[in-house]
C-alpha cells in the first residue's frame, strides 16, 4: 500500500496515535442468516464520555444519511458519548444502548442532569447484509466499547463487516500523520513530558491527526490510488463488473487531534477530510451520505455547570494548514488501508465483494510511487 503525502506516520499509522484514542469492534457474522455487520466504537479518552465531553464539529459534505446525533455536535461543539458505527437499520438500537450505558453509569442523566446525546455514524450494508434482520443489539455495542483498544483489526471487521467500496470489500481503514512545531512560539505548544515522541523514540514537539473510515462509497470507475485509475483497470481486465446501478453509499470520516482546536476549528478540520476523500476517486454522489467528524482531545468541557471551564491556548488560525494537509492525507491513506484490509465477502443473495490487495496480486510492486520527495523523517 503506498504511503500518501509528504507528512510522516504515526508509531502505529492509526487514530489511536493520538494518545488516549480507543476503538473497539463486535463482527456479526451467521452466514446461515445473511448477517455480516456489526458494530465499531471509537473512544475519545477513557474517562465518562458525558461527563468530561471533547470539542467536535461536523462537517456534512452530502447529507444522505441516517446518522443520530449530529443535530447538537454542530450546536454545542460537543461529543457526550463515544462514537459508534453500524448499518443504518441499527442506528435505534445503538443509541438505546449508548442511552442505557450512561444511566447506568450516571443515574441523574435525564433527570436533574442533562439527557445525553447518543452518537451513531451508520452506512448501508445492504447489499452484503440482510439488514431486515435487525442483528444489531445492545449487547453488540457493549462488546465493542469494552473492547476498545490502541490496536484494532481493520478491514471487513466490526460496522465494516458487510460494506463495499468502489464495487470491491470496504470496511474499516485508519491512518494518521504527525505535524512537527516549527518554533513560532506558539502558546500552546507542547513542553517537557507534553511533546509528542517520534516512532523511534526520539523526542520530537508536535501534534498528531489520525484518521479512521468506515468505507462503503464510490463506483468502481472512479477509483483512483495515487492518481492512478485503478477502478478502470479492474474493469477493463475483467477482475471487477461495471456497475449498472446509481451510487447508494455512504462513508463516515472521523479525525481525532491532540492539538488544541475549538468546535469551529475542528469543523474545519472535518471539511478537509473531503479533499482526501475526493482523491480517491467519489464525488460524493446523490445517494452517498458523507460525514466527516473531527475531535480533540486537547481538553474537556464539563457537563455540570457546577464544574469551571477550562482556559485552553487554542492555535492559531493561521497555523491550520498543516493540519488540513495532515486530514486530508490521513483520509485518502484510511481509505486505501480500508481497501487493502477487507477479504473477498460472499454476503446474502449471492453477493461478492472482492478484496482490492487479491485483485492487485500482480500489480507492480513499485506502480504506486506517488512522488520523488521524500516522506518527511
Amino acid at each position: 500500500m503506498p504511503h500518501i503525502g509528504a507528512l510522516s506516520a504515526g508509531a502505529r499509522n492509526a487514530i489511536t496515535d493520538v494518545a488516549g484514542v480507543t476503538v473497539g469492534h463486535a463482527t456479526l457474522d451467521r452466514p446461515d442468516e445473511d448477517v455480516h455487520t456489526g458494530v465499531t466504537v471509537v473512544r475519545p479518552h477513557a474517562g465518562s464520555a458525558y461527563l468530561q465531553r471533547v470539542p467536535a464539529g461536523v462537517a456534512v459534505l452530502n447529507g444522505f444519511g441516517k446518522s443520530l446525533g449530529l443535530m447538537q455536535v454542530e450546536e454545542l461543539g460537543v461529543l457526550e458519548s463515544p462514537i459508534a458505527l453500524t448499518n443504518t437499520f441499527a442506528v435505534p438500537a445503538v443509541a438505546q444502548a449508548q442511552m442505557r450505558q450512561c444511566i447506568a453509569a450516571h443515574p441523574e442523566c435525564g433527570r436533574s442532569w442533562p439527557t445525553v446525546n447518543p452518537l451513531v455514524l451508520e452506512c448501508n450494508d445492504g447489499f452484503l447484509s440482510d439488514q431486515q434482520r435487525f442483528a444489531v443489539r445492545e449487547a453488540d455495542y457493549l462488546a465493542a466499547w469494552q473492547a476498545a483498544d490502541a490496536d484494532f483489526a481493520l478491514g471487513a471487521v466490526g460496522a465494516g463487516r458487510g460494506m463495499s467500496c468502489h464495487g470491491l470489500k470496504g470496511g474499516i481503514g485508519t491512518a494518521s500523520r504527525r505535524i512537527a512545531v516549527d518554533g513560532g512560539g506558539d502558546a500552546a505548544r507542547p513542553q517537557g513530558d507534553d511533546a509528542r515522541a517520534k516512532p523511534d523514540g526520539g523526542a520530537a514537539p508536535g501534534w498528531t491527526v489520525g484518521a479512521l473510515v468506515l468505507t462503503n462509497q464510490g463506483r468502481p470507475e472512479q477509483l483512483q490510488v495515487v492518481g492512478q485509475p485503478v477502478g478502470a483497470w479492474l474493469q477493463q481486465t475483467g477482475r471487477i463488473a461495471a456497475a449498472t446501478a446509481p451510487e447508494r453509499g455512504s462513508i463516515i470520516m472521523v479525525l481525532a487531534t491532540d492539538a488544541p482546536l475549538d468546535a469551529r476549528q475542528l469543523r474545519r478540520l472535518a471539511l478537509r477530510a473531503g479533499a482526501g476523500l475526493a482523491r480517491t476517486g467519489s464525488v460524493f454522489g446523490h445517494g452517498s451520505g458523507d460525514i466527516a467528524l473531527a475531535f480533540s482531545t486537547a481538553y474537556t468541557l464539563p457537563q455540570l455547570p457546577s464544574e469551571p471551564i477550562p482556559a485552553v491556548a487554542l492555535l492559531h488560525d493561521a497555523r491550520l494548514d498543516p493540519f488540513f494537509q495532515a486530514a486530508a492525507d490521513s483520509v485518502e491513506q484510511a481509505i486505501l488501508s480500508a481497501l487493502w484490509h477487507a477479504s473477498t465477502l460472499h454476503g446474502r443473495a449471492g453477493h461478492v465483494r472482492r478484496g482490492l490487495s487479491e485483485l492487485l496480486a500482480d500489480w507492480p510492486a513499485d506502480a504506486f510511487t506517488r512522488s520523488l520527495l521524500p516522506v518527511a523523517a
